[in-house]
């Protein structure tokens, strides 16, 4: 398999540690701005929004540009965003800064998977792909802790200082070693969602949707939860989110195995039901840290293990439109984080902390109810001749 491949899991690394970084600090950054953390995990959820919608616009609108050439320029584009959020001095430049490196590291990993895909030979694009992807849930177990740990030594703002560096690192790995790729046509956004018309994958796409709402409506507020109800200090916090990475991580595996072995369909309800009763008994583990780690490690290994069975399931459901469900099911997983980041923030504002988990289960239990829904519906044939 082309070596370029692993080079472009690194800039998909360096954009995943972006995205919720800003979740392990969301305390220092609320005390510096003189913001609640309701406020502050907004943060969270504009980038999560600007990158679900920006992803299939900006692929459509730059269609025409050499791969090569457009990556170097949106490199520089998130290098420049993740300066400003380095040097903001109010709220609304941070957000600003958010804003301009969400719509730039959607793209970046669009343009990761296509140009892996572009690079490698046919029988290696699968595990390409799978690579850029891992270099995105290795920011959870690296990216994250690590920039949890500088910014609890150095302050909030150093960890998008070591940002911009790599992606200066990266821009430089890109000049010298890619070569000019041209572009290949892009299937409109408009022929992207009439795919969705369909109930069985609507309701599929939904799924996911409504999972990482719920999901990231505790984990969002990982650290103020770790520090309210078990008093956890900074260096424990880093660690706790470093099991949480490893977890996740080895989740994927879990979840890829489980497809395989007992089909898609069983496999997500199976993973949805038992996240459903990690994430409610949460709240009632507290009093214990090794008893809390415990149900963590099962929290987090199964909110990664849905990824793997629910993407077979789009494949095997819409065969005809995968590249375009795939595409879909990125923007559904990132509007859940938007809508997750608010819902916890909500729940903060109005309550405690301490009840993110269980307003998290509620939408756990609707992504059940609408897997079940796809499940049990057949593709209509009207839509399949409409994807041909």
């Amino acid at each position: 398999m082309n070596k370029k491949v692993y080079m472009l899991a690194i800039v998909a690394f360096v954009v995943g540690t972006v995205e919720l970084i800003i979740g392990g600090t969301l305390d220092l950054v609320a005390a510096d701005l003189r913001i609640s953390l309701g406020q502050a995990g907004l943060l969270i959820t504009i980038f999560s929004l600007v990158f679900a919608l920006a992803s299939p616009i900006l692929l459509t609108a730059t269609a025409k540009i050499e791969r090569k050439k457009l990556m170097l320029w949106t490199l520089f584009i998130f290098f420049t965003g993740n300066m400003i959020a380095f040097w903001s001095p109010s709220y609304g430049i941070l957000m600003a800064a958010r804003v301009l490196t969400a719509a730039s590291g959607s793209l970046l990993v669009v343009l990761g998977v296509t140009i892996a895909s572009a690079i490698s030979e046919h029988q290696y694009r699968g595990r390409a792909i799978g690579i850029i992807f891992m270099g995105i849930s290795g920011s959870l177990v690296l990216g994250v802790p690590i920039g949890l740990t500088i910014g609890n030594a150095f302050g909030w703002r150093v960890p998008f200082l070591l940002i911009s560096i790599l992606t200066l690192v990266s821009m430089i790995a890109v000049a010298f070693s890619l070569e000019r790729i041209k572009p290949k046509p892009v299937i409109s956004i408009k022929e992207q969602i009439h795919s969705l018309k369909d109930k069985k994958i609507f309701s599929a796409q939904m799924t996911s949707f409504l999972f990482l709402t719920g999901h990231l409506t505790l984990y969002a507020y990982l650290t103020p939860f770790l520090k309210t109800t078990l008093g956890l200090d900074p260096a424990w916090v880093s660690i706790a989110y470093f099991i949480f990475g490893v977890a996740a991580v080895s989740g994927g595996g879990i979840g890829g195995m489980a497809a395989d072995k007992w089909g898609s369909e069983k496999s997500i309800i199976g993973i949805i039901v038992l996240f459903a009763i990690a994430i409610f008994i949460i709240p009632y583990v507290t009093f214990s840290l090794p008893l809390f780690l415990i149900v963590m490690v099962f929290w987090s290994s199964l909110s990664w293990a849905i990824t793997p069975a629910q993407q077979s399931y789009l494949v095997v459901t819409a065969p005809e439109t995968s590249d375009i469900q795939q595409s879909l099911n990125n923007s559904a997983l990132h509007l859940g984080i938007a809508l997750g980041s608010t819902i916890g923030g909500i729940v903060i504002e109005q309550s405690s902390v301490i009840h993110n988990a269980t307003v998290g289960g509620l939408f756990i239990l609707l992504a059940l109810a609408s897997s079940c829904f796809s499940i049990t519906r057949g593709i209509s044939k009207t839509q399949t001749i409409q994807q041909h």
